[in-house]
């Protein structure tokens, strides 16, 4: 054991140190960061210096039979052979040692054993962590290799260190071809078209493209940025995924998809055939003129826009014209250019040649213009067009002639184009929306639909009309409004136009119990319109009959009409009536 009590070493009077060597030797052995200790030939302790003691419990004259029986063998061997002996595996306390014993000698005798422990716990565990790591590795390299999708992994600066064999199939590129090469020099001599990695080394974000492979498969690339502990980025991880045949499954549902929204559009222009087509109804002026107008470019070839808001019957007026066409006798071919995917409207206009796309037919597919030749081609919702296919529309316009998508030669046809539309073409001219040379060909005669709520007169002969239309359809007895609600339903604007009209008719006939259609039973969308616009009578004097407070009512509104509008005629268009209806009210007001 260390004692403190002396020095280690004292200065004498002539400058020389002394030493205590026994103090000294213990210092030095208490100086090693090994345990040592030595033991006589029967086994007992002789010295141990501090770690000795500590992590192995061996104290000087403690027998080796209450510390470390398992080293008694070894040193037996020891005695026996006069040999070292070495690498024995000591656990005490929860720690591993390996000690050896060397034989000690005083001149040729042989007095005692020497042991040196050696703490091992820490290389244990370092070597557990090793093993554990490889283990690791080899279960990464595992999931790596057998992943059915592709796998690259570069470095932080886009040098290829590794990809696995579903990349090399997917890709049909081998690992020995790239790894060790830059994706700069892979991209450059065109071995891929293009990189997520740059992009990940570019943006140090996840990035994710798809990529067209040499041999013709369209992969799904992600890529993702690995950073170390300093957040610097050390690796980019690129995940590749076939989705070639997800591709091809795709563009068969969206035809799919087209095929049914095309079944749809034709099974709703059946149903507007079936009702508004059956009967036309103009009673209003301005909508007398409008039929007129339509049935007079019938005689004509000339290119026809028709402008009006949604529902206000725009495909009535275009099949009045087809009707009284020289056309007539050949189709006219429907489209709506707001439902048809912007990918796919120059090949539905124009057609395509074989081959033109992936998924394309092998004999290609003709267009609507060229199979709606000697006849007319009704393009509704036009300014849905895209600016793309405007300038091919504009063209055919200029020559009649088409060409298909992917093909190369041109073709002739003989095509009389109607428009429509309900959005304000000029304000999107304006916004660089609509082309304004498109715009001035398609609007050689342009047609201006008047609302619903401006066909007062053709309304209540509509409302009589679809309400008989519908009580046949669904077999049932007559049925008419009652004068409340027909007033109601006089009274409301329509937003819908003649569509929204013809749904509450039908809505009316299906809900209804009884014959006779009281205000009660009108949709609660109309109820609530009639509602909001009804006047307060904040003007009402106690003993005013309702006929005086309803003529008062109407004087004043006359008069403010004809304050706007200074002519009789102007008056009877905003009111809906007659001018000899209003020259008559004037008459009696004494205002005229």
């Amino acid at each position: 054991m260390i004692s403190t009590k002396y020095p280690i070493w004292s200065h004498s009077g002539d400058g020389r140190i002394d030493l205590n060597w026994k103090e000294f030797g213990n210092a030095l052995l208490n100086a090693t960061p090994n345990g040592i200790a030595v033991f006589s030939k029967s086994f007992q302790t002789i010295i141990s210096n501090k770690i000795a003691r500590s992590s192995l419990d061996i104290y000087p004259g403690a027998l080796l039979d209450t510390t470390i029986p398992h080293l008694k063998t070894a040193i037996r061997k020891v005695l026996e052979t006069k040999q070292t002996v070495t690498d024995i595996e000591i656990k005490k306390k929860g720690n591993s040692f390996s000690a050896r014993l060397s034989p000690i000698y005083h001149g040729t005798e042989f007095i005692g054993i020497m042991s040196v422990f050696e703490d091992m716990t820490t290389i244990e565990k370092i070597s557990d962590q090793m093993v554990s790591y490889q283990d690791l590795s080899i279960e990464l390299d595992t999931i790596i290799d057998s992943s059915n999708d592709g796998l690259w992994i570069c470095d932080g600066k886009g040098t290829v260190l590794r990809i696995n064999p579903a990349s090399e199939k997917l890709t049909d590129i081998k690992a020995a071809e790239i790894v060790g090469k830059n994706i700069v020099e892979l991209v450059e001599k065109k071995i891929i078209d293009k990189s997520v990695t740059l992009e990940v080394l570019k943006t140090k974000k996840k990035v994710s493209i798809i990529q067209q492979t040499r041999n013709g498969k369209q992969l799904f690339l992600t890529g993702n940025p690995v950073f170390d502990i300093h957040g610097s980025l050390f690796r980019v991880v690129v995940n590749e995924r076939d989705i070639t045949d997800i591709t091809k499954l795709q563009q068969k549902l969206e035809e799919k998809a087209q095929l049914n929204d095309q079944y749809k559009r034709d099974l709703l222009e059946k149903q507007i055939e079936e009702t508004e087509l059956q009967h036309i109804i103009a009673k209003s002026d301005n909508y007398l003129k409008i039929i007129q107008k339509a049935i007079k470019l019938g005689e004509v070839d000339s290119t026809v826009l028709i402008l009006g808001e949604s529902g206000t019957g725009k495909g009535v007026i275009a099949d009045l014209i087809h009707k009284y066409s020289t056309r007539g006798d050949h189709p006219m071919i429907k489209i709506n250019c707001g439902s048809i995917p912007e990918s796919l409207v120059e090949s539905e206009l124009f057609g395509y040649a074989a081959g033109a796309f992936t998924g394309a037919r092998q004999k290609g597919k003709p267009g609507k213009f060229e199979l709606a030749d000697k006849g007319i081609i009704f393009l509704d919702e036009i300014a849905e067009l895209p600016l793309g296919s405007q300038v091919k529309l504009l063209k055919f316009l200029e020559d009649g002639v088409i060409s298909r998508v992917g093909g190369t030669g041109n073709k002739h046809v003989d095509v009389r184009i109607i428009a429509a539309t309900n959005r304000d073409l000029k304000r999107m001219i304006e916004k660089k929306q609509f082309r304004s040379d498109l715009y001035y060909r398609l609007n050689v005669v342009p047609l201006k639909i008047p609302p619903l709520r401006q066909r007062k007169e053709c309304l209540v002969p509509l409302i009589h009309y679809y309400l008989n239309l519908f009580c046949k359809k669904y077999e049932k007895k007559k049925m008419t409004p009652s004068s409340e609600a027909l007033d109601a339903l006089m009274t409301y604007p329509y937003p819908g136009n003649v569509r929204e009209m013809i749904n509450i008719c039908e809505r009316l006939v299906v809900m209804s119990q009884n014959n006779t259609i009281a205000y009660k039973d009108l949709p609660g969308s109309v109820q609530k319109k009639i509602t909001a616009d009804t006047p307060a009578l904040d003007d009402w004097h106690p003993g005013q009959t309702l006929q005086e407070m309803v003529e008062e009512m109407e004087k004043n509104i006359l008069t403010t009409v004809l304050k706007k509008c200074r002519t009789q005629a102007n008056a009877a268009k905003i009111l809906g009536l007659n001018q000899s209806t209003i020259a008559r009210k004037l008459k009696k007001y004494r205002l005229a």
